[in-house]
């Protein structure tokens, strides 16, 4: 038999369970999946995958556990997989699905989405997955809980406006609406307040989020998400894979002369970043001019006005990217240096156009 020379275990996380696949790449390069199983999302059956992975891999080539970041329901593997020192790979969705595109798989089950994931992790040189700081962690966890409040509170907002609107309202209900709305702010403001110590306590990561505010619209709340989101940039290698993250990236469908779809944003990606990113965008439109010279050539072109704001979200992240990267501070006179050269590159488009 060929020697092997790498080895790879495909992993397809759902809530409550993992469904693997076995790989291997023989010296001559010729990749192949050779075993299948499913197994528990719990800690008993993370053992039982480690124990039948043994029994079926090579010992002398280490093994590499690959698998996507969903949601929350790989963390506890990640984390259980790393403690037990062993090389851990966590690739965002985006590239999992657009490579198993390429392949040709015309059912997608859980089977097969594992058996994608181990091609790719044979076919690709990998960083290792590491654990992401506690801060930003902790940072996604409070960010999301206030979330939630916001949502929460939306509804026993409505439900109070409706109380209120009927004919005899009930002045009891009415009272115990009103202190559900109040024990949702000051929760609300807990969440902040915990933030913001947050922040303050760690040098490096105030010295981050004080960059990312420099940006106009971006305010302790926006950094703290995006941070939390991306485990401080851990996964993101440029500007194009941050944005297709958080599901703005541009999809078209073109071919020939008929067929000519509208340009749309994937929305396959971290919406609670897509989320962020709205209103900051419209703090910058109002704030600051380079941003706004940005939206006017946008809205000069066919179609709804609040399509024009997408664009400016993309940039906007993309720059917070930017700064966290070089570690600089958003130049206010940006605009005054690029303004000009914005408006001659628009105005001889026309030109050509015409």
């Amino acid at each position: 038999m060929k020697k092997v020379i790498k080895q790879v275990l495909g992993i397809d996380v759902a809530q409550k369970e993992l469904v693997v696949c076995l790989g291997r790449m023989f010296e001559d390069v010729r990749s192949e999946l050779y075993s299948h199983k499913a197994f528990p999302n719990t800690t008993k059956g993370f053992s039982t995958m480690l124990q039948w992975t043994k029994k079926l891999t090579d010992s002398n080539v280490a093994v590499s556990y690959v698998m996507e970041a969903t949601g929350v329901y790989h963390e506890p593997l990640a984390y259980y997989l790393k403690d037990h020192g062993l090389i851990v790979n966590i690739v965002l969705p985006n590239k999992i699905s657009n490579y198993a595109k390429s392949l040709t798989v015309k059912t997608v089950t859980d089977k097969t989405a594992s058996e994608a994931i181990a091609l790719f992790g044979l076919e690709r040189h990998l960083e290792q997955w590491n654990k992401p700081s506690p801060l930003y962690k902790k940072m996604k966890q409070l960010t999301r809980e206030r979330d939630q409040i916001i949502g929460e509170r939306t509804v026993v907002k409505n439900q109070f406006h409706a109380e209120k609107s009927e004919a005899e309202p009930n002045k009891t209900s009415l009272a115990r609406i009103k202190k559900r709305i109040m024990l949702l702010d000051k929760q609300e403001k807990e969440i902040m307040a915990e933030l913001s110590e947050l922040v303050s306590a760690d040098e490096k990561i105030h010295k981050t989020v004080s960059l990312l505010c420099s940006l106009p619209g971006v305010g302790l709340l926006t950094a703290t998400i995006v941070l939390g989101e991306t485990s401080g940039f851990d996964l993101i290698r440029n500007k194009r894979q941050l944005s297709s993250y958080a599901g703005l990236d541009v999809q078209e469908k073109e071919s020939g002369t008929s067929v000519k779809g509208k340009p749309r944003i994937s929305k396959k990606g971290n919406r609670f970043l897509r989320k962020a990113m709205h209103l900051p965008a419209l703090s910058c439109k109002r704030n600051d001019e380079y941003f706004n010279n940005i939206f006017t050539r946008l809205l000069s072109r066919p179609g709804v006005k609040m399509k024009a704001i997408v664009p400016l979200q993309r940039r906007l992240l993309e720059m917070m990217y930017t700064l966290y990267k070089t570690n600089k501070e958003y130049d206010k006179n940006y605009s005054k240096n690029h303004v000009p050269e914005l408006l001659e590159s628009i105005h001889n488009k026309g030109v050509n156009k015409n």
